[in-house]
């Protein structure tokens, strides 16, 4: 199952980015409480459902028989042949068991339906090898971000 969330989603969702974020992102949050809290910080359910209701871009879910993974992709300033994969996360239960890999492509396809052929994002420390396996490609060193390391890399997505 891969759809866009719904406002109902949004406790869910949360439960899932925050188990996401707190145990496999180590590497990128390094158990820093600092970090945590910041990067947390909108990830509540109030701060999910104000995702799902914004503008210029989309959240997406997918899971087996509940929500296991949320995405999110963005074009809100960007150019028009461009899209961003702002969020890709899964809960830790689910991990490697096909959820990421199968949001990324749905969002990938998206973004080329909507006919913007040009990927990008910022990945993790964590997530930086899922990226690359999946055809990602960095597009210049890491960079401080707001809490943490970011690498930004692109894709041709057509």
């Amino acid at each position: 199952m891969i759809r866009p969330a719904r406002p109902e989603d949004a406790a869910r969702i949360s439960e899932v980015l925050i188990a996401s974020i707190t145990e496999l992102c180590a590497a990128d949050h390094q158990g820093d409480p600092a970090r945590l809290v910041n990067w947390l910080a909108n990830k509540t359910p109030e701060g999910v459902a104000a995702m799902i209701a914004a503008p210029g871009g989309r959240l997406y879910v997918a899971g087996h028989d509940r929500i296991e993974a949320v995405g999110a992709i963005e074009w809100a300033g960007l150019a028009l042949e461009e899209g961003k994969i702002t969020l890709l996360y899964v809960h830790p239960e689910a991990r490697r068991q096909g959820c990421s890999a199968a949001l990324l492509a749905a969002m990938e396809a998206e973004l080329v339906a909507m006919g913007r052929p040009r990927g990008r994002l910022t990945a993790t420390a964590t997530a930086f090898a899922f990226y690359r396996h999946h055809g990602w490609h960095a597009a210049g060193p890491a960079r401080e971000g707001r809490w943490i390391l970011g690498h930004p890399m692109v894709k041709d997505l057509g």
